[in-house]
């Protein structure tokens, strides 16, 4: 219940909470993104290889990838207060240990174990906000609002790497989680009563260990399929691995007590259709800001930090798309604000992939940006809300991280499939020709491909939603008996 999650005066304080969280996500979010315009820099002061450097942005995202459903599961059985409080600790830890590292190994390692509190921290805050906000209409604004911090987050983490790496030194990307995560340890616990599971249930380690295990492997073969392409051995070596852990994964799960994964809360329709749509339209958004950054600076002739800039009008969109999208979701249900939505994203990538190497960014980028942007905004709360929808607090860390989870492995797919499609239309055309002038051509033909299988890709979402979801409340379904009988427990 939700006065379980209050401290004893009252409501009063949830806006305050909501705002700590939402910081800590920006953080997060913001640690994401903000490593890649600083890693030559890191490469030349540290003395990185190359196949070394792509482990500082590789071990953050095996770690976080792979342990998001173990520690979103701990969340509710451990505390999910404690659980966030565990995973800001060792965030804010780390990134003191990778912004005074002096050798490549102590940055790594830190990277690491950044991953491992983000997966702490980020399923356990998205848990307690679900909690906090049981209104249909106040949890879409609060879902809104936690959506557009996560998008102030990726945009302005181009932004700042460009600026604290040109300006000041690579080290201060990691100095400046400090005072957030300070402020957070500071506050939160006094402002937010613990919260976790009632029933009594224990953790299933092999079912952590299996899914982890096949997380990670499917995690690193999408990552080398964009770095090694996807005929070398340490792609599919893993993908394949990854197929057989699930298998076994699912066999696990279905034969002990307590799963950590039930068939039974993964067969409630509106979060299956919500994870799934998710997964599909997180490769599509991940993929589309990737082709853009490097169309930006490739063929625009645009500078790292220029190329931010130019992007933050994304974010602009996307907090207008996410201001409308609480209202337009209660008002209209699921399905029709994510039909809706997904129509105007898609028209935005068509949009984008119209562009010639004339155009100019303000006549050719900007308009299908802010267009697809505007759908985004609208999307991604609507799609959060359905991925979380009818968790209680018997389940909540697990629906936030397994949310977390397919987001993850949706846009590690998406860079993976989408560049290295792009990338063959553009050496198909540059075989044709000899100069640098058709180069660019090749280049711009190759990113207009890529957008049009992004707008394929959201086409498919809004099947998937019209077909499979039907017609439920905001509220979600309620949960299925078998997990009413789990939870009494």
């Amino acid at each position: 219940m939700t006065s379980t999650l209050l401290t004893a005066r009252g409501a009063d304080r949830r806006g305050l909470v909501l705002v700590v969280l939402c910081f800590v996500q920006f953080m997060l979010i913001l640690d994401d993104n903000v490593v890649s315009i600083a890693l030559p820099s890191i490469r030349d002061d540290l003395g990185f290889s190359s196949a070394g450097l792509a482990w500082v942005v590789n071990a953050y995202f095996l770690a976080f990838g792979g342990l998001l459903l173990l520690f979103g599961r701990m969340a509710d059985l451990l505390g999910r207060r404690r659980i966030f409080l565990i995973g800001v600790s060792l965030f804010s830890g780390a990134s003191l240990l990778c912004g005074l590292a002096q050798e490549p190994w102590q940055l790594i390692l830190g990277r690491l174990v950044q991953g491992s509190g983000s997966a702490m921290a980020g399923p356990a805050a998205l848990s307690l906000i679900t909690l906090l906000y049981p209104g249909d209409l106040e949890r879409a604004k609060a879902l809104g609002i936690w959506g557009g911090i996560a998008g102030l987050g990726s945009t302005f983490g181009l932004v700042i790497s460009g600026a604290l790496t040109g300006l000041a030194s690579w080290r201060w990307i990691f100095f400046i989680n400090l005072p957030v995560a300070v402020v957070a340890l500071a506050l939160l616990p006094r402002l937010i009563d613990e919260s976790r599971a009632t029933g009594r249930t224990r953790l299933d380690v092999p079912g952590a260990v299996l899914g982890a295990l096949a997380v990670v492997s499917l995690v690193h073969g999408l990552l080398q399929a964009g770095d090694q392409g996807w005929r070398h051995v340490t792609s599919y070596g893993p993908l394949i691995l990854a197929v057989g852990l699930v298998a076994a994964f699912v066999v696990v799960e279905s034969r002990t007590t307590d799963p950590l994964v039930s068939l039974e809360f993964l067969s409630v329709r509106t979060r299956a259709v919500g994870n799934a749509a998710t997964l599909i339209f997180s490769a599509a958004l991940f993929a589309m800001a990737f082709l853009l950054m490097i169309h930006l600076q490739t063929v625009v002739g645009y500078g790292p930090l220029k190329a931010g800039f130019a992007y933050m009008p994304f974010c602009a969109g996307l907090l207008a798309g996410m201001w409308g999208a609480s209202r337009v979701v209660i008002k209209f249900g699921f399905r029709p604000s994510l039909m809706v939505s997904f129509l105007i994203t898609a028209a935005g990538f068509v949009m984008m992939s119209g562009i010639e190497v004339s155009d100019s960014y303000v006549t050719g980028i900007l308009p299908g940006m802010l267009l697809t942007s505007l759908g985004c905004g609208l999307s991604l709360p609507v799609l959060s809300m359905a991925a979380v929808s009818g968790t209680t607090e018997e389940n909540a860390g697990l629906g936030a991280a397994l949310f977390s989870s397919v987001q993850q492995i949706g846009g590690a797919s998406g860079v993976a499939v989408l560049v290295m499609l792009a990338t063959r239309r553009t050496d198909s055309v540059s075989d044709s020709v000899s100069d640098s002038k058709d180069s660019v051509q090749a280049a711009t033909e190759g990113y207009s491909f890529g957008m049009l299988i992004a707008a394929g890709f959201v086409v498919v979402c809004g099947i998937i939603v019209a077909t499979l979801l039907g017609k439920v409340p905001v509220g979600g379904e309620q949960p299925r008996p078998e997990e009413r009988e789990t939870a009494r427990q």
